[in-house]
């Protein structure tokens, strides 16, 4: 879901969306987000996956249990988030819904993907557009230099070559991706959770995207 340029309550952005592969630091900073435009914030359920460690360490056999689990976690999520009063608040989100079959078709075999899209057929979910999705790109190295620091148990089992192919994916999905505002972001060289003048870059940057495509470059806003 989302990131939109949400600074008054007023603004039309209510939804913002950031997404990016694993260890980009997606969670980070829609939290720090979410502080500066007092929004609900709404988060992946990934720790609570009990299938995501052996997934990660043993690959084929829990891809499936894997992405089931997340498909219905995120349902419930959409389902709660429309139970509510969806624009009544500013809601920042760590993950794009419609992203989810990336992952299916990253991870599964040809005849577990038939099943996933059968039960995704079936519950008939409708994801809420983001009005703006922030996506992080970064460097393979660089990720797996952040998921050293971050040292949770589920990144010491995660491959290389599993982050080439996931950074390519998602290098194709948004290339191809028209549903909304997009700010796509070269986070190879920044830390907008912890630097602060990394974080006000960013920011003006989110307030200033009001819809389209933008590409920002932290090193050449810099330089302008």
């Amino acid at each position: 879901m989302s990131v939109s340029h949400i600074t008054k309550p007023g603004s039309a952005s209510r939804y913002i969306a950031i997404e990016g592969p694993i260890g980009v630091g997606k969670t980070a900073l829609a939290r720090r987000l979410s502080d500066s435009l007092s929004a609900d914030l709404v988060l992946e359920e990934i720790e609570e996956n009990p299938f995501l460690e052996r997934f990660y360490r043993d690959g084929r056999s829990a891809a499936l249990p894997a992405q089931m689990f997340f498909l219905f976690a995120r349902a419930r999520q959409i389902e709660q988030m429309r139970q509510s009063d969806l624009f009544s608040n500013v809601r920042i989100s760590d993950y794009l819904f419609t992203r989810d079959r990336l992952f299916a078709e990253l991870n599964l075999d040809r005849e577990e993907l038939k099943l996933y899209e059968q039960i995704a057929d079936n519950l008939a979910v409708e994801a809420p557009v983001p009005d703006l999705v922030i996506y992080l790109q970064a460097s393979v190295d660089s990720i797996l230099q952040r998921l050293a620091r971050r040292n949770s148990p589920c990144d010491r089992f995660v491959e290389r070559s599993y982050l080439e192919r996931l950074t390519d994916a998602y290098s194709r999905f948004f290339h191809n991706y028209d549903d909304g505002p997009l700010l796509i972001v070269n986070a190879s060289q920044i830390d907008p959770v912890s630097n602060e003048a990394d974080y006000e870059q960013l920011f003006q940057q989110i307030e200033r995207t009001t819809g389209g495509r933008h590409f920002f470059n932290p090193v050449t806003a810099a330089l302008a």
